[in-house]
Protein backbone atom coordinates (compact mmCIF):
# COMPACT_ATOMS: atom_id res chain seq x y z
CA UNK A 1 0.00 0.00 0.00
CA UNK A 2 1.55 3.60 -1.05
CA UNK A 3 0.83 6.06 1.33
CA UNK A 4 1.40 9.59 0.84
CA UNK A 5 1.09 12.25 3.73
CA UNK A 6 -0.98 14.94 4.42
CA UNK A 7 -0.92 18.46 3.34
CA UNK A 8 -0.83 21.46 4.98
CA UNK A 9 -2.92 24.00 2.87
CA UNK A 10 -3.34 23.36 -0.78
CA UNK A 11 -5.62 21.50 -3.11
CA UNK A 12 -6.35 17.75 -4.11
CA UNK A 13 -7.15 16.81 -7.65
CA UNK A 14 -9.20 13.62 -7.34
CA UNK A 15 -11.31 11.68 -9.87
CA UNK A 16 -8.69 12.72 -12.70
CA UNK A 17 -9.14 10.43 -15.18
CA UNK A 18 -6.36 7.56 -15.63
CA UNK A 19 -3.38 8.94 -17.26
CA UNK A 20 -4.46 12.44 -17.52
CA UNK A 21 -2.59 13.92 -14.38
CA UNK A 22 0.81 14.60 -16.45
CA UNK A 23 -0.99 16.53 -18.97
CA UNK A 24 -2.54 18.58 -16.26
CA UNK A 25 0.57 18.59 -14.55
CA UNK A 26 1.81 20.37 -17.56
CA UNK A 27 -0.75 22.48 -18.58
CA UNK A 28 -0.88 23.96 -14.91
CA UNK A 29 2.39 24.71 -15.17
CA UNK A 30 2.98 22.76 -11.88
CA UNK A 31 6.47 22.13 -12.47
CA UNK A 32 7.58 26.13 -12.20
CA UNK A 33 6.15 26.20 -8.46
CA UNK A 34 8.76 25.72 -5.80
CA UNK A 35 6.23 23.18 -3.72
CA UNK A 36 5.36 19.35 -2.63
CA UNK A 37 3.41 18.05 -5.56
CA UNK A 38 2.02 14.08 -5.42
CA UNK A 39 0.75 12.49 -8.51
CA UNK A 40 -0.47 9.28 -7.55
CA UNK A 41 -1.33 7.18 -11.15
CA UNK A 42 -3.74 4.43 -12.07
CA UNK A 43 -5.19 4.52 -7.93
CA UNK A 44 -8.19 1.97 -7.59
CA UNK A 45 -11.24 3.94 -7.79
CA UNK A 46 -14.90 1.76 -7.24
CA UNK A 47 -16.69 4.81 -9.12
CA UNK A 48 -14.12 4.87 -11.80
CA UNK A 49 -12.36 1.49 -11.79
CA UNK A 50 -8.90 3.85 -11.96
CA UNK A 51 -7.65 7.00 -11.38
CA UNK A 52 -5.53 9.67 -11.09
CA UNK A 53 -4.84 12.01 -8.19
CA UNK A 54 -2.45 15.59 -7.52
CA UNK A 55 -1.82 16.90 -4.24
CA UNK A 56 -0.24 20.18 -4.31
CA UNK A 57 0.71 22.05 -0.84
CA UNK A 58 0.57 25.71 -2.18
CA UNK A 59 -2.21 28.30 -2.14
CA UNK A 60 -5.62 27.53 -4.62
CA UNK A 61 -5.02 30.43 -6.41
CA UNK A 62 -2.14 29.24 -8.18
CA UNK A 63 -4.40 27.07 -9.96
CA UNK A 64 -5.92 27.54 -13.37
CA UNK A 65 -9.77 26.21 -13.14
CA UNK A 66 -10.24 27.38 -16.71
CA UNK A 67 -7.99 24.64 -18.13
CA UNK A 68 -8.78 21.62 -15.54
CA UNK A 69 -12.63 22.85 -16.89
CA UNK A 70 -11.18 22.01 -20.03
CA UNK A 71 -9.20 19.50 -19.74
CA UNK A 72 -11.85 17.75 -17.76
CA UNK A 73 -14.97 18.88 -16.01
CA UNK A 74 -14.92 15.80 -13.77
CA UNK A 75 -12.34 16.39 -11.85
CA UNK A 76 -13.12 17.18 -7.97
CA UNK A 77 -11.23 20.17 -6.18
CA UNK A 78 -10.75 19.65 -2.72
CA UNK A 79 -9.60 22.96 -0.90
CA UNK A 80 -7.25 21.80 1.97
CA UNK A 81 -6.24 24.09 4.88
CA UNK A 82 -4.73 22.64 8.42
CA UNK A 83 -5.13 19.44 7.08
CA UNK A 84 -8.14 19.11 6.32
CA UNK A 85 -10.71 19.31 3.34
CA UNK A 86 -12.54 22.69 4.10
CA UNK A 87 -14.38 22.90 0.53
CA UNK A 88 -14.73 21.44 -2.88
CA UNK A 89 -15.14 22.78 -6.02
CA UNK A 90 -17.06 21.76 -8.86
CA UNK A 91 -15.79 22.53 -12.31
CA UNK A 92 -17.39 24.00 -15.38
CA UNK A 93 -16.54 23.78 -19.06
CA UNK A 94 -15.12 27.02 -19.33
CA UNK A 95 -17.16 29.37 -22.34
CA UNK A 96 -13.77 30.34 -23.90
CA UNK A 97 -10.13 29.09 -23.71
CA UNK A 98 -6.84 30.88 -24.57
CA UNK A 99 -4.05 29.39 -25.49
CA UNK A 100 -4.52 26.21 -24.53
CA UNK A 101 -5.44 24.28 -27.84
CA UNK A 102 -4.37 25.37 -31.56
CA UNK A 103 -6.29 26.33 -34.38
CA UNK A 104 -5.91 24.05 -37.00
CA UNK A 105 -6.87 25.65 -40.01
CA UNK A 106 -4.00 27.03 -42.04
CA UNK A 107 -6.17 30.04 -43.08
CA UNK A 108 -7.02 31.21 -39.76
CA UNK A 109 -6.03 34.86 -38.66
CA UNK A 110 -4.30 33.08 -35.55
CA UNK A 111 -2.13 30.35 -38.45
CA UNK A 112 -0.91 33.92 -39.92
CA UNK A 113 -0.30 36.08 -37.15
CA UNK A 114 1.55 34.42 -34.42
CA UNK A 115 1.60 36.73 -31.94
CA UNK A 116 -2.32 36.48 -31.96
CA UNK A 117 -4.11 34.38 -28.84
CA UNK A 118 -5.37 30.96 -29.88
CA UNK A 119 -9.25 31.62 -28.43
CA UNK A 120 -11.60 29.24 -28.28
CA UNK A 121 -15.30 29.17 -27.73
CA UNK A 122 -17.58 26.55 -26.27
CA UNK A 123 -20.66 26.29 -28.64
CA UNK A 124 -21.62 22.80 -27.92
CA UNK A 125 -21.87 21.87 -23.97
CA UNK A 126 -23.54 18.88 -24.25
CA UNK A 127 -21.06 17.09 -27.09
CA UNK A 128 -18.12 19.48 -25.68
CA UNK A 129 -17.14 21.08 -29.01
CA UNK A 130 -15.50 24.35 -28.93
CA UNK A 131 -14.82 26.85 -32.14
CA UNK A 132 -12.22 29.31 -33.03
CA UNK A 133 -13.51 32.67 -32.33
CA UNK A 134 -11.62 33.71 -35.53
CA UNK A 135 -12.63 31.23 -38.25
CA UNK A 136 -15.05 29.21 -36.17
CA UNK A 137 -12.93 25.79 -37.05
CA UNK A 138 -14.54 22.95 -35.13
CA UNK A 139 -12.53 21.50 -32.27
CA UNK A 140 -14.13 18.43 -30.76
CA UNK A 141 -12.86 17.46 -27.50
CA UNK A 142 -13.93 13.96 -28.12
CA UNK A 143 -11.75 13.55 -30.43
CA UNK A 144 -8.60 15.16 -28.75
CA UNK A 145 -6.21 16.81 -31.08
CA UNK A 146 -2.99 17.80 -29.85
CA UNK A 147 -3.02 20.81 -27.39
CA UNK A 148 -0.43 23.57 -27.33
Amino acid sequence: MLNVGRIQEGFVLDHIQAGKSMAIYHYLHLDKLDCCVAIIKNARSELMGKKDIIKVECPIDMLDLDILGFIDHNITVNIIKDSEIVAKKALEMPSEIRNVIKCNNPRCISSIEQELDQVFVLTDPEKEVYRCKYCEEKYDKRQEKKWL
